[in-house]
């Protein structure tokens, strides 16, 4: 059993709160053959990254901020399969307010719309890809996250499901619990602790820290 020790915790949103995978996997796919390209490499660089990175890497000749607007419109109608992460509702509720919040590639339009249809509560702190300059797996996200709660980055613990987001929150000075949901355990080898599922995840309140047990 690993133990960990936070002021706060910081979530990814899909794969971790929301389980959209198929969502995402069957809306990339779709638009990787209307680019005419390998939806295979496109699927696995996409999970964990902002849409609108992905795009300029994979068509950089598209207009990258429409083509992202145009792709998210579309994930956020895609419901087919979105549901919440069994143990998302009942480890939020266990949560001191003010003590966590949610650092998402995808756009706040869409962050939303996936939270509401998982009937999870939004967070006061929401950070998406609208919010930052550089996305995961630079640490932006997860600082910004960070100094919206006040919180010494030192002091955060994230949970994520991709290597992205493990390497986004070790540059930021963070720990990283990692969840199998999307990437074998084997792509992520590089987080400080791998919980198998969100429910053998455990948390307990003394001495206004947060104490984490996987």
């Amino acid at each position: 059993m690993a133990i960990f020790e936070c002021s706060a915790i910081l979530f990814d949103l899909d794969g971790v709160l929301v389980d959209s995978t198929k969502s995402v996997d069957r809306q990339w796919r779709l638009w990787a053959a209307e680019q005419n390209l390998d939806p295979e490499k496109v699927v696995a660089h996409a999970h964990g990254v902002r849409t609108i990175e992905v795009i300029r890497t994979f068509a950089p000749h598209l207009p990258a901020e429409a083509e992202t607007l145009r792709l998210e419109a579309r994930e956020a109608e895609d419901k087919d399969g979105v549901e919440v992460m069994p143990g998302a509702a009942a480890l939020l509720r266990s949560l001191p307010a003010g003590r966590w919040c949610v650092v998402t590639s995808g756009t706040r339009k869409l962050a939303t719309s996936r939270l509401q249809l998982a009937g999870l509560p939004i967070s006061k702190v929401l950070v998406s890809a609208d919010d930052v300059e550089k996305g995961k797996p630079d640490p932006e996200p997860y600082l910004k996250g960070a100094e919206l709660l006040g919180v010494d980055p030192r002091e955060c613990l994230v949970i994520e499901d991709a290597p992205a987001g493990i390497r986004s929150a070790h540059a930021g000075g963070m720990k990283a619990i990692a969840l199998p949901s999307t990437y074998p355990v084997s792509k992520l080898q590089e987080a400080d602790a791998i919980a198998e599922k969100l429910v053998g995840i455990q948390v307990s309140v003394r001495d206004g820290k947060l104490g984490v047990s996987v």
